[in-house]
């Protein structure tokens, strides 16, 4: 099969479609012939040589797939050649085939079409475990969701309104807080010329956010404290802004509030699996009525993975890029 390989790390031209040796599904394991996977951040970072796949997983970028189910591992069930389906990877997405473990599998929703589906593994994963499993948001809650135009961004912002939650972002442009006020967003806040803490407050009659998504990390890390509300819960999910911060203890008692910091791509098999599972449950009937949508900014092929890569390291784009197998 073909795949994309890093054979030194880099810039986008780093990344280069070769001919590699077909994967083969293990114990528990499906063959998927891909159809599509999508652009995440982690990828840019392995592809940079600062992120490593973890032992034992494909070496290949890709952190989620739609497809079609090509072969059965030993010990598989519940499967059968032929099903259309997404998936949730430890890598190996960029690739004209990938094994997944069965239990990071997932049906296509109704009304999603194959390659679009590829845009929902890792972004319905993320969100609905941190924001629902980790920090528990509930009914009449406020969620605020950093970056709210990006593909974690739009999800969050659906799944928050669709469970009764009110939705702030902060977003760069004008044209990404419309998007993202389509989307449901009630508070819109542009990062580059208000400050999000300030008008939050403003917004929620000084309360705060009960949740807050954060891909930031260190540069944001005192501020959303402050942006918390009594008994807030802070999800990091990134480190685009730094990884050393410095955190004000008393300011977060005061508050009796959390924070989490999780990933996703290295648990074990078993919680990624609980996860799907979740996931399976909770969102997936949100996307068969046509509630929750996957948003996708453009589709590439997958040989233009460097130029895919250099548009989402530009942040112009809303939702997903997508790379389409030839």
């Amino acid at each position: 099969m073909h795949a994309i390989t890093i054979p030194e790390p880099g810039g986008p031209e780093a990344l280069v479609w070769a001919e590699v040796p077909d994967p083969v599904p293990g114990e528990g394991e499906v063959l998927v012939d891909v159809a599509a996977s999508a652009v995440n951040r982690a990828d840019i970072l392995q592809r940079q040589g600062f992120y490593d796949p973890p032992p034992g997983t494909s070496p290949y970028p890709g952190l989620e797939v739609s497809g079609r189910v090509a072969a059965l591992g030993p010990g598989v069930s519940g499967w059968a050649v032929g099903d259309e389906v997404c998936a949730l990877l430890s890598g190996g997405g960029y690739a004209e085939k990938v094994a997944v473990p069965a239990g990071q599998l997932l049906p296509l929703p109704k009304g999603v079409g194959l390659v679009r589906a590829a845009a929902l593994p890792e972004v319905v994963c993320t969100v609905w475990s941190n924001v629902f499993m980790v920090a528990h948001l509930r009914p009449g809650e406020t969620l605020l969701v950093h970056g709210g135009s990006s593909g974690i961004g739009t999800m969050a912002i659906q799944l928050a309104k669709a469970v009764g939650a009110k939705v702030a972002v902060t977003a760069g442009t004008k044209e990404k807080l419309a998007y993202c006020a389509e989307l449901g967003a009630d508070i819109l806040i542009n990062y580059r010329e208000q400050d999000f803490v300030a008008e939050l407050m403003k917004a929620t009659d000084g309360a705060g956010a009960d949740v807050i998504l954060d891909n930031m990390g260190a540069k944001y890390l005192d501020r959303n404290v402050q942006a918390l509300a009594v008994s807030g819960r802070l999800a990091i999910i990134g480190m685009q802004g730094g990884v050393k911060g410095e955190l004000n203890i008393g300011a977060l008692m005061r508050k009796r509030a959390a924070i989490s910091a999780t990933t996703l791509r290295a648990r074990p098999l078993e919680e990624k699996a609980a996860i799907v599972a979740a996931v399976r449950e909770h969102v997936w009937p949100l996307l068969d009525a046509g509630h929750v949508r996957p948003v996708v900014d453009r589709e590439l092929a997958m040989t233009e993975a460097g130029e895919a890569h250099s548009v989402v390291e530009a942040s112009g784009h809303v939702g997903k890029v997508l790379l389409v197998t030839p």
